[in-house]
């Protein structure tokens, strides 16, 4: 076999590797979309959430490798929990969640077609969240006369690498490493009208294997800042509307030191989202989003829907 064949095959392996093994599940993180995040509930409220959220767009990896055409679609059921407390006399909340991915990934590699399916369990998320000013610790009798005007609050999100990864794998639905997000968040009122913006930072510990040829190697990542922002309506019957937006830029990757300033992402997101109540414990939540400018990355159109079961006290009712 000559040597450019040699080449050749080689270019067309590692090519193949790259369009699923770069495809973005980890930067869906920097391109939340969370209305109404830094509302208070009342003391020892609690919600199980289960979600259903449907993926499908391209991937756009700005002449870094060449591969034209590459897609993802794919479904990600969530199971989440919530409970607020009191910190201080501040209201204060605990969410976690966890994701299991179902999808197919594909791209065209120097003219041929490649294409996987993968499932397994993404990484888990767990965020802290405290009120600064505007949403003191409320008892439910109290939290039903308080009207909320402004409120300032800080959390801090988790990512746990508890997902399915292999750095031998195509793709994985894991990120192999911790991620912590310190955010900053506003929130005002006026009559049924609520804005909300937050301004936080990704930062990323190193991934110890991440895949490479021959072998795999330590991958770091710069920090992502992000922004993002919400105007809500609220209906008398307890359900709501919001349309929402959101920027974030960063995201330089290092592999074994070597940086990939083609790697930097900046991007957009808007969508909708909108609650609505049919019972005193039951609601749903529906919404929508999709890419509005990606320069390095996933542009997914998202479309997700969930049921919502709450209810205040320390027992389940």
């Amino acid at each position: 076999m000559s040597i450019l064949k040699i080449k050749a095959k080689l270019s067309t392996k590692l090519a193949r590797w790259l369009v699923l093994a770069l495809c973005p599940i980890w930067m869906l993180h920097a391109q939340d979309l969370s209305p109404r995040a830094y509302v208070i509930t009342p003391l020892h409220a609690n919600t199980v959430n289960l979600t259903w959220a449907f993926f499908d767009g391209g991937l756009n990896f700005n002449g870094t490798v060449p591969i034209t055409g590459a897609t993802g679609t794919y479904y990600v059921p969530i199971i989440g929990l919530y409970h607020s407390f009191g910190l201080f006399g501040r209201s204060a909340n605990l969410q976690a969640s966890l994701p299991y991915g179902v999808g197919t990934f594909s791209g065209n590699v120097f003219g041929k077609q490649q294409s996987i399916y993968r499932s397994g369990l993404l990484d888990t998320t767990i965020r802290f969240s405290v009120n600064l000013k505007g949403g003191p610790a409320l008892t439910p009798r109290q939290y039903a006369k308080w009207r909320q005007k402004t409120l300032l609050g800080v959390s801090l999100k988790v990512i746990a690498p508890t997902g399915q990864y292999s750095p031998t794998k195509l793709i994985n639905w894991g990120i192999n490493r911790w991620a912590f997000k310190p955010e900053f968040g506003y929130s005002e009122r006026w009559g049924h009208w609520i804005l909300d913006g937050y301004a936080g930072v990704w930062f990323y510990t190193t991934n110890p294997a991440s895949l490479a040829i021959p072998v795999p190697k330590p991958q770091t990542e710069a920090p992502i800042g992000s922004f993002e922002g919400h105007l809500s309506y609220s209906f008398r019957d307890r359900s709501w509307v919001s349309l929402d937006g959101n920027f974030w830029t960063g995201g330089v990757t290092s592999l074994s030191g070597i940086r990939n300033l083609d790697s930097k992402q900046t991007g957009s997101r808007i969508g909708c989202t909108g609650s609505f109540p049919f019972s005193k414990h039951q609601s749903v939540k529906i919404s929508y989003s999709n890419g509005t400018y990606i320069s390095f990355g996933g542009n997914y159109q998202n479309l997700s829907a969930g049921w919502q079961y709450s209810w205040v006290g320390r027992r389940f009712k």
